[in-house]
């Protein structure tokens, strides 16, 4: 299986982003770590090994980044703003920086997103986000709603960062439409601590008619990475 690291500085963060990818070929999927994880998470954790079959056949090819979450959302040093302005800024990087090296030589190949837990949330606000650019995503155990992360700060930004806030209130077609020719799948299991955003998200896509996947497991300690090894090849 191939596997090539790669570095560059980056202009949207101002700081050094590290990148693992997986395959040469296939279905592009960005993965997004857990909580302040790593860009080798996915491989450390038996993820990558999930699916080595279908990247050696060339199915999947796989973008591991590295998060900033410790500089966001989970920054002590940062008040509610510059917390958000620090995600924003890792959305430009997932986009402007990202994205073009996912992409070369084929512009019109749109990737997947997938992550576990936090990972999770990024992956489904990114796509959400811009619907137009991604295939999907693959959600597992995620979390949703962060507004406890902001210190009782909220504006405009943080609103539209926050699904189960903006997408009730959605009514731009250029959205609801672009949603159509998407694939969403949330994942949780019944002792999951991120069951109830799993099932608040999925009421709110069912309201609003966005056609998705949710599937809840049995099983127990299902917010953990063999359960979500079981995970990911069932839904990516």
């Amino acid at each position: 299986m191939r596997r090539d690291y790669t570095r560059w500085r980056s202009g949207s963060l101002g700081r050094e982003m590290e990148l693992l990818v997986f395959g040469d070929s296939g279905l592009p999927v960005v993965v997004f770590p857990t909580s302040g994880g790593r860009f080798f998470e996915f491989e450390d954790r038996g993820m990558v090994a999930a699916l080595e079959d279908r990247i050696e056949a060339g199915q999947l090819q796989l973008f591991c980044l590295d998060s900033v979450d410790r500089e966001s959302w989970y920054s002590r040093s940062s008040d509610g703003r510059g917390r958000m302005e620090r995600q924003l800024a890792f959305e430009r990087y997932v986009i402007d920086e990202v994205l073009p090296v996912m992409q070369a030589g084929d512009r019109e190949r749109r990737p997947m997103a997938v992550g576990c837990s936090f990972g999770g949330y990024h992956a489904t606000n990114l796509v959400l986000r811009h619907p137009e650019l991604f295939a999907g995503f693959v959600a597992l155990s995620g979390i949703f709603d962060l507004a406890g992360f902001l210190d009782g700060y909220y504006d405009t930004d943080c609103y539209l960062n926050l699904p189960t806030h903006y997408l009730p209130n959605l009514t731009d077609r250029r959205y609801l439409d672009a949603y159509r020719n998407g694939r969403y799948i949330l994942a949780t299991g019944w002792d999951d601590q991120c069951l109830a955003d799993n099932q608040h998200l999925d009421r709110v896509l069912t309201e609003q008619g966005i056609a998705h996947e949710f599937h809840v497991w049995n099983g127990l300690r299902t917010h953990d990475w063999p359960t979500w090894q079981r995970m990911v090849r069932e839904y990516l």
